[in-house]
């Protein structure tokens, strides 16, 4: 191993105290601020709370080992669509390590809302019910693609950086991922 390599992979355990102090609060900061939309997006491709938790803790405690040098990397970019990315890769590992498990379905999955009268939960759960049973439908980078730009309301350059894209290819997906659900769903009137 090369001596830059090295470098780029310091545990945050071997810095100085008042170095480690200061990557600490930097990723304080970054915990508070994303791990609402990592969460959302663990829960909408796992379709379960408590998975989704223990996927979010992955996530983070991945990222936390990695944190001095992505921000390093990213020269001053947001970190969330490199949080994206590894919760990403960690539901893609999951679904890889249940292949042969029963998995609950997204069909299942109770909506993540605002408190609202009886009749309007309803009619949004089955509003929600249609949309999750359709996005099964999708391909995955489409699904995914939906998924971060709705349920976790990430730009599309922010899209791109997580799915390794460009701009213009994001956009193109997500109109097209958009496009199929409409059609599909407007063929169950």
């Amino acid at each position: 191993m090369s001596a830059d390599r090295a470098e780029e992979n310091v545990e945050p355990a071997s810095l100085d105290p008042e170095a480690k102090a200061e990557l600490d609060r930097a990723f304080e900061d970054l915990y508070r601020t994303h791990l609402r939309d990592v969460y959302s997006y663990a829960y909408y491709r796992i379709g379960n709370p408590h998975d989704a938790e223990d996927l979010t803790e992955q996530a983070f405690l991945q990222a936390y080992r990695h944190f001095d040098r992505a921000r390093r990397e990213s020269a001053g970019r947001p970190l969330r669509p490199w949080l994206i990315r590894i919760a990403h890769n960690l539901a893609s590992n999951y679904y890889r390590d249940r292949s042969r498990r029963p998995q609950t379905s997204l069909e299942t999955a109770d909506p993540i809302a605002a408190r609202h009268g009886t009749e309007a939960i309803a009619e949004g759960r089955e509003e929600l019910r249609q949309v999750m049973e359709h996005l099964d439908d999708l391909s995955d980078d489409r699904r995914e693609a939906l998924i971060m730009r709705f349920a976790l309301g990430m730009d599309n350059r922010e899209i791109a950086r997580a799915l390794g894209r460009s701009d213009g290819a994001t956009k193109v997906l997500i109109h097209r991922a958009i496009k199929q659900l409409q059609e599909e769903m407007s063929g169950d009137e």
